[in-house]
């Protein structure tokens, strides 16, 4: 149980430091899941019921438009995914979940026993919050520099905001990422663009 209250700590810490009991109900509920290379975590069509912590290795969100993978978000060591539409609304998701480093070690965090913990620990609540709050200002960044960035501050700002994900997911992932072709990404890398 130790090592579940270090990844319990580990989550909550950006948020909010926990005290001794919510830190023990938190790490309660959580479920260790390997991985390998390649291996898919969600897949089209599920119901996604829990945010993922990523204690080491990298996930992978995407989805398929017109036949071609597109890369929506990296999930890095010591970030927390999920699919926010499925996960709220308990409808299937459009959105598939991949390891792309090996190994990959999770920890599940079932979304309807956090929502029991945030109802006896405001503490959980403040985190569950500052969780949220920073996926959206993710995803609000995300869609600003898709909208008013060149190709090479969009690379710029990838390289500052997933620096681990700038070194370790392919150029294919990281080209859809950014909405590029990879040829183009390798020519924004090399300076000519």
């Amino acid at each position: 149980m130790h090592e579940y209250i270090e990844i319990a700590r580990k989550i909550s810490s950006p948020y909010n430091n926990l005290s001794s009991e919510p830190l023990q109900k938190l790490a309660e509920i959580l479920e260790p899941i390997k991985l390998k290379k390649g291996e898919i975590l969600l897949d089209k069509g599920q119901i996604h019921r829990n945010m993922v912590y990523v204690d080491t290795g990298m996930l992978r969100q995407f989805y398929y438009k017109k036949g071609k993978d597109v890369t929506e978000h990296f999930g890095c060591e010591g970030t927390v995914v999920y699919c926010i539409n499925s996960l709220f609304n308990e409808q299937p998701t459009d959105l598939m979940i991949e390891a792309i480093v090996e190994p990959t070690l999770v920890y599940n965090i079932n979304y309807r026993k956090l929502c029991c913990l945030i109802e006896e620990y405001s503490e959980i609540a403040t985190m569950l919050r500052g969780l949220l709050e920073n996926s959206l200002i993710v995803s609000q960044n995300k869609a600003d520099s898709w909208r008013f960035e060149t190709a090479r501050e969009r690379y710029n700002r990838f390289i500052k905001d997933f620096p681990d994900a700038a070194k370790r997911a392919s150029i294919n992932d990281i080209a859809s990422y950014l909405l590029m072709a990879p040829e183009s990404l390798s020519r924004v890398r090399s300076g000519i663009l």
